[in-house]
This record gives structure tokens, sequence and C-alpha cells, in this order.
């Protein structure tokens, strides 16, 4: 976090080496929540560089102090928020263990599919708010007080939405006769 601090203060003094360090900390991480998000690889990639064009705008124009992580995934959020509104769609990767690494490839097992399928269905029938603080919670491993931050909401707000998304999701994905 220091450094992150300091690598915001040297952007802020004109260093645009400094942002480009914050690019390759942040960029993957950043890609992937939106891949998970929004479920589309060429949009998470175009909206993870709007995301870090409008910090590179933003830091200029703001001297206050910022959580560097949370305030871009905060930018992220708003970005995939924005793009589900003029879309009209919004669809989420299922949560589960092997979400963690990277997003699918060609190789994928075939025998994984259905539970994939069942477990997205019943995580769209989440609704949004509680998605993105599951998915920001579970998936990219943000503490409910990060989420906060991120989203504008109180840590109270965080933990009923993960409860409440958590209860739905077993309930749509049991109702599919799958365990959770």
């Amino acid at each position: 976090m220091l450094e992150d601090l300091l690598l915001v203060d040297l952007v802020r003094n004109g260093n645009t080496d400094a942002f480009g360090q914050i690019i390759e900390r942040y960029q993957l991480p950043i890609a992937k929540y939106l891949y998970r998000l929004i479920g589309e690889h060429e949009t998470a990639k175009d909206l993870t560089q709007d995301t870090f064009m409008q910090a590179f705008k933003s830091l200029g124009k703001d001297n206050g102090q910022i959580l560097l992580k949370a305030w871009l995934y905060g930018i992220a959020t708003n970005k995939a928020l924005q793009y589900r509104r003029r879309k009209k769609i919004i669809a989420f990767i299922p949560f589960s263990d092997y979400l963690k690494s990277d997003p699918p490839d060609n190789n994928n097992q075939i025998e994984e599919l259905p539970e994939k399928i069942a477990v997205h269905d019943a995580l769209l029938k989440v609704p949004r708010e509680q998605r993105v603080c599951m998915v920001l919670h579970f998936i990219e491993g943000f503490k409910y007080r990060e989420i906060a931050q991120t989203l504008g909401i109180s840590e109270d707000a965080v933990r009923m939405r993960v409860a409440r998304g958590s209860l739905e999701f077993r309930k749509q994905y049991g109702s599919k006769g799958g365990d959770v």
C-alpha cells in the first residue's frame, strides 16, 4: 500500500513511468475482474483500457489520498455498469475454485460444462448488487471494507449483500438439482 501511495504521488508529479508500473501491477487483475462481470474477453479488454485511461486523467485532477486498488476496482465496476446500461445485459462467470485461474481457454474439460452452466444460470438469478459484492469478495478476494470503499456503501451493506446473495445462489443452484 505504501508503494501504491508513492506511485500515485509520482504520477501526480508528472512521472508517467510510475503510471506504467500501476498498469503492470493492476492490469491483469482488473481485466480478469471485468471478464467475470461481463463475460466477454474483448469487452473486458476494452473496459480495462478505459479504466486506466480514466484513472490517469483523474489522478491529475484529484490531490486527495486514495487507496489505489479499491479506487481502480471502483472505476472498473462503474465501467462495467455503464456497459451494462448501454447493452442492457450483464453476464457473470460462475464463481468457484476454478475461476481463480485465468479465463477459460479452448482446452476446458467437457465434463465441467454442465456444472458451469448450472452455476452460471443460478448466479444470473442473484440480484446484480449482490452478484457484484459476491464476485469482489469470493473471486477477487476483497475484504468487506475494501468492497464498501469500492462501491461507496457501508460494510454492513456489503455483508448483507454477500449473505443474501449467497443464500439466493444456493436456493437457485439447489433448485437445479445441484449441490452447494
